[in-house]
């Protein structure tokens, strides 16, 4: 093979290896882990871990949207940066109507629109938004607005992980549409993955 004929080269491709391990470790910083337990099976699956605050200015999320299909909202939640814009999209071949009784969202109303139109919302302040349809009652979705990226939403199981979490000491935080949990505190450490678990109450 090419290196074997030419250690050299071999030497210099050993030490860039070497180099970007090193950068991408540093970058990567650390992860969390764990699971979400609630008194009903079903409520354990869309709940959101998020660390409550991290210093700085962080970008709005990228390509949030909340689809209006089967008469349901899609994604049931949506958690988010604050300052992002959402749309949402009406796939149904019936008119939808998207508005949200909490005043972290303005109490907006996007008004009724028909298949296949568009609109936007963006959510200037951190905190959750019902969204409601006042042409079908039994539509009900949520947008959980949150300081920073670190976050992750559970899967049908309770199960979640916060990849990519700048090194530091934080506070750790669950929301859940029905249940609480109490904050943890929680250390994260450059290249590890700290375990957090939640036992949700009512």
């Amino acid at each position: 093979m090419l290196y074997r004929k030419n250690p050299t080269l071999f030497a210099v491709l050993l030490a860039a290896f070497f180099v970007f391990s090193i950068g991408v470790e540093a970058w990567a910083g650390g992860a969390i882990s764990g699971m979400v337990s609630a008194p009903q099976a079903k409520l354990k699956k869309d709940c959101v871990v998020y660390i409550d605050n991290i210093s700085g200015q962080w970008p709005p999320t990228e390509g949030a949207r909340i689809d209006q299909q089967g008469i349901k909202f899609i994604p049931h939640v949506l958690p988010i940066v604050v300052g992002t814009t959402v749309n949402f999209l009406n796939h149904d071949q019936i008119l939808h109507n998207v508005f949200s009784p909490d005043a972290i969202a303005e109490k907006f109303n996007l008004g009724t629109w028909p298949p296949g139109e568009i609109k936007t919302y963006t959510f200037a302040k951190t905190g959750c938004a019902a969204l409601l349809c006042n042409v079908h009652q039994e539509m009900e979705g949520y947008v959980v607005v949150l300081q920073n990226p670190f976050f992750a939403k559970t899967d049908e199981n309770g199960n979640y992980t916060i990849n990519d979490v700048p090194p530091g000491s934080y506070a750790l935080k669950v929301w859940n549409k029905k249940f609480k949990g109490d904050p943890q505190n929680i250390t994260v450490q450059d290249g590890n993955t700290i375990t957090a678990d939640f036992v949700l109450k009512k």
